[in-house]
């Protein structure tokens, strides 16, 4: 193997997890493989033309974003979205079986509100508090001042907190686990007992 080839196996053996991860959540989960094969297959291209002049993971998280967006604009995905929307949700670790089944529909849930946030709340969102980078890389990823991406992950936040109190209703069970019901079903079944 030639020194760009080892190098380039390095960088998929670090980078495609995360970018995996990180394309689910903006894509969805049935075009994220192929979205991720995608990014890898351009940096493959260009990693001859990175010349160090932000931090690597910077320009990793700058392809795969700009491929999640033309993604988004094209005309395929917004035919497909409503098709797989119900695959956003990511497997969780196996744990007691009623566990995983009250933690993946919150995180169904959840997720279904994360997608329903507009693009530039829900990248800086996702970058923020799932992927775990600094809002000064995610700043340089996004190309928009800190100020941007503070104001946009604040916004976001406060978004998403006011569809989920509009929306779901917290409790726990007889073990103590955090479960969630939306408020409609709630409301159903309040009335189908009165």
């Amino acid at each position: 193997m030639i020194p760009n080839e080892l190098e380039f196996q390095a960088i998929y053996t670090e980078f495609y997890p995360k970018i995996h991860r990180y394309m689910t959540y903006l894509v969805g989960m049935s075009e994220s493989e192929d979205l991720t094969q995608d990014v890898f297959v351009k940096i493959s291209k260009t990693l001859q033309d990175f010349r160090g002049e932000s931090q690597l993971s910077t320009w990793i998280y700058r392809i795969a974003t700009n491929a999640a967006w033309d993604n988004k604009r094209s005309c395929a995905y917004r035919l497909a979205q409503e098709s797989f929307s119900s695959d956003r949700a990511l497997k969780m670790p196996a744990i007691d079986s009623d566990q995983l089944l009250i933690r993946d529909e919150m995180n169904k849930c959840i997720r279904a509100y994360i997608g329903s946030l507009p693009d530039n709340y829900r990248t800086v969102l996702v970058l923020s508090e799932y992927e775990g980078l600094s809002n000064s890389n995610i700043a340089d990823i996004l190309g928009i001042s800190l100020d941007a991406v503070k104001i946009r992950l604040h916004r976001a936040r406060a978004q998403l907190k006011k569809m989920l109190e509009a929306n779901c209703a917290f409790s726990r069970d007889e073990r103590n686990v955090l479960t969630c019901e939306r408020k409609q079903c709630l409301e159903k079944a309040n009335n189908i007992i009165a």
